[in-house]
């Protein structure tokens, strides 16, 4: 079995995409998953024979719309991978000083350095972003709520969508799918 980690976009935000994470446990648990939600703002941490592909994000986004009504992108990471999305943070003094300002966002597709640069050169204060892979980090030292920098934004610039959790968050995912690994 392998332990994956999956995110949903836009789930329990702000009044919309309103899910209980009790069906959604239960939507993993008819597909044959042992899964535990973590937080209301649809996180999972499950079990699983299939790895953390495009499939099973297919897979997870179809049961999601036939069982909970609801459409909505999964973002499915193994373990070894959000553990390397730990490791591999450009920003380790903001996860250690300020980690409710530093964000993770997962993406559908790694975005290429003209991508990146295209978010860069959008940015209009103090933010800051970088990419490794199918994730970028960004850096809000101003806060979320006030920034020009939305996620809408950044996903027009890196032509992918995504979803995005504090660091706190983040943490706190790993040490749930730890219990399982």
């Amino acid at each position: 079995m392998t332990v994956q980690i999956a995110l949903l976009r836009s789930v329990n935000v702000a009044g919309y995409g309103r899910l209980a994470m009790a069906d959604l446990k239960a939507m993993m648990t008819k597909l044959g998953f042992t899964a535990e939600t973590v937080i209301q703002s649809g996180n999972l941490v499950f079990a699983s024979p299939r790895l953390g592909d495009a499939k099973l994000e297919a897979l997870l986004e179809k049961e999601a719309g036939n069982a909970l009504g609801i459409t909505t992108d999964f973002f499915v990471r193994t373990l070894n991978e959000w553990r390397a999305i730990l490791k591999t943070n450009p920003f380790p003094k903001e996860a250690k000083t300020d980690p409710g300002h530093l964000i993770l966002m997962t993406l559908k597709k790694a975005p290429s350095r003209a991508e990146v640069e295209a978010v860069r050169a959008a940015i209009k204060g103090p933010e800051r972003i970088e990419a490794n892979g199918r994730e970028a980090y960004i850096v809000y030292p101003a806060g979320v709520g006030t920034s020009k920098l939305s996620g809408a934004l950044i996903e027009r610039k890196l032509d992918t969508r995504g979803t995005a959790r504090n660091w706190n968050t983040v943490v706190r995912l790993l040490a749930a799918a730890e219990k399982y690994g």
